[in-house]
């Protein structure tokens, strides 16, 4: 069995409206949900053995924030087809993973990763920003990860439905 982890970028800023959509930074309310839903991700006890995230700003920050927020220890994989390359992207490069990974996030965009949640378990999920979705997948390899039903979503958290945490010093 392997775990899938799948974050959606966190809320961005569209304060500058001359910048490309690949340079888009997180806003405020993103920049506060990205280590927060890292933070979830070490109480749930679901360490990634590697992490994955689009070339965009927005991906690359939520990517490094949730990291550093739940004690990853390793450098983040910028994957070029992640942004706009669609499902297939992901599946393809999930194939290729070595077989010693155990858990992966991926960090990207909608509407790939909701589309992407489908293919792998049958569901038709919503991923609001920030959203993080553990998903259970039955193949033993991830070379023999197909585009077809092999999971099943077992959780799927956003910022808005987490727990409060209390304020550092409390």
């Amino acid at each position: 069995m392997k775990r899938l982890l799948i974050l959606r970028h966190a809320k961005s800023s569209w304060d500058h409206p001359d910048l490309a959509d690949i340079d888009r930074p997180l806003n405020k309310r993103g920049l506060r949900d990205a280590p927060r839903m890292g933070r979830w991700m070490k109480q749930q006890s679901l360490i990634p053995d590697v992490i994955a995230s689009s070339p965009a700003e927005r991906a690359k920050t939520t990517a490094r924030l949730a990291a550093e927020a739940c004690g990853y220890q390793h450098p983040i994989k910028q994957v070029g087809d992640f942004y706009g390359g669609g499902p297939e992207a992901y599946v393809h490069w999930l194939q290729g993973l070595p077989e010693d990974n155990r858990v992966v996030l991926v960090v990207g965009h909608n509407p790939d990763l909701e589309t992407l949640l489908n293919i792998l378990t049958g569901e038709v999920t919503a991923l609001p920003t920030a959203a993080l979705a553990e998903v259970e997948l039955n193949v033993g390899r991830w070379a023999a990860l197909a585009r077809s039903p092999a999971g099943k979503l077992l959780h799927l958290w956003s910022p808005k439905n987490l727990p409060e945490e209390s304020p550092p010093g409390s």
